[in-house]
C-alpha cells in the first residue's frame, strides 16, 4: 500500500501539484483506507494532473470512477480516493478538516 501511495504522490509532485496531503483512514468509519488531496494551479492543470495519473498508474491501478468538474476531480481507486482541487475549491470545501477529524477519531 505504501508503494502505491508513494507512486501517486510522486506523480502529483513531479507534475507540479501543490500541498499534497495523505490521510490514513485505515480502520476508521470511512469507505476508503486512504485519501489524498492535492492542489492544482487551475482548471487546466487539474485535468492535466488526472491525465498524468492515468498514464502513470495504469494498468496497475483500476480507476473505478472519476468525477470531473473543472475545479475538483475525484478519483476512486477502490481503497484510495484522490482529490485534485483548485486552491479556491480546496479552501471552500476544506476537506482537510473533515479528513483530519476522521483520521483522529477513536484514538
Amino acid at each position: 500500500m505504501t508503494n502505491r501511495i508513494e507512486k501517486i504522490t510522486s506523480i502529483l509532485d513531479q507534475n507540479k501539484a501543490e500541498a499534497i496531503e495523505v490521510f490514513d483512514l485505515l480502520g476508521k468509519d470511512y469507505f476508503v483506507d486512504y485519501a489524498i488531496i492535492a492542489s492544482s494551479l487551475g482548471q487546466k492543470h487539474t485535468v492535466a494532473l488526472l491525465d498524468h495519473l492515468k498514464k502513470g498508474l495504469k494498468p496497475d491501478e483500476h480507476f473505478n470512477n472519476v468525477d470531473e468538474s473543472g475545479d475538483w476531480i475525484v478519483i476512486d481507486l477502490g481503497d484510495i480516493l484522490i482529490h485534485i482541487m483548485t486552491p479556491e475549491y480546496r479552501i471552500k470545501y476544506d476537506m482537510e478538516s473533515f479528513l483530519a477529524d476522521l483520521s483522529h477519531a477513536n484514538e
